[in-house]
């Protein structure tokens, strides 16, 4: 059976429905999870909303993994994970001029989308760790946050990149759904929207718990704030004395 992002053949690409909204939902909710996590980590005050927003990006992107081998046909890896030859190919086209639209991300593409679940879940998942009190894993949770942050900056410059030297409109295609694609690619019929609806009901329902008065990181991080602030002045009273 062909896969739906082969194209073996120059065709005119077409506009049709193509990601569906499950995708384009949790796309939104990793790309907001990282930029909110990176304002808020060295934020006083903030932790419970660092914690929330690396506890979103964890979810996020654990359904993604797992929408990629149940989802429609243009979401699963198997339609856009193609080997080191395809990618080749594709960067020389890309340079040559001669890029055209792919049915789903392009070779260079997929294998982007592997790199940024497998670091943003690590990167998550070392962040639970210090936060539970292994002070060696806050460094390994800053190198993979700082690693994440440039992944995320190459993959957007790459969107951009390609969207101008393939002309195809991959930033608005994330946010409609619809694609140009090549000419005889199956449309996405299953668009899931109620599935997409329930996801966004559960996350907002969990940020409402996150930073309620039963949430366990809230009062904990209004104990380690109100901790640095009375070591503070405990340290400002013994300098006092010994004057």
């Amino acid at each position: 059976m062909t896969s739906p992002s082969t194209d073996t053949a120059p065709s005119t690409p077409v506009t049709q429905p193509l990601w569906d909204a499950p995708v384009r939902l949790l796309h939104g909710l990793m790309a907001l999870s990282v930029v909110g996590a990176w304002l808020t980590a060295e934020a006083y005050g903030w932790r419970a909303v660092h914690i929330s927003f690396g506890l979103t990006l964890a979810g996020a992107m654990a359904l993604r993994l797992l929408w990629g081998f149940v989802g429609t046909p243009p979401a699963r890896f198997a339609s856009f994970v193609r080997g080191p030859a395809a990618v080749v190919a594709h960067l020389r086209e890309l340079l040559a001029g001669r890029a055209r639209p792919h049915a789903g991300h392009n070779p260079a593409g997929g294998w982007a989308v592997l790199a940024l679940i497998a670091t943003g879940l690590l990167a998550a998942g070392s962040g639970w760790l210090a936060w539970q009190g292994g002070e060696a894993w806050e460094e390994v949770h800053e190198t993979l946050a700082n690693g994440l942050l440039l992944l995320v900056g190459m993959h957007v410059a790459a969107v951009l990149l390609t969207s101008w030297l393939a002309r195809d409109r991959l930033v608005p295609a994330m946010l409609t759904g619809r694609k140009a694609v090549p000419a005889g690619t199956p449309p996405t019929r299953a668009m899931h929207r109620g599935l997409a609806a329930a996801l966004l009901v559960a996350v907002l329902g969990f940020w409402a718990w996150s930073l309620g008065p039963a949430s366990p990181w809230r009062d904990a991080g209004e104990a380690a704030h109100g901790q640095t602030h009375g070591e503070g002045r405990h340290h400002r009273e013994r300098d006092h004395d010994d004057d």
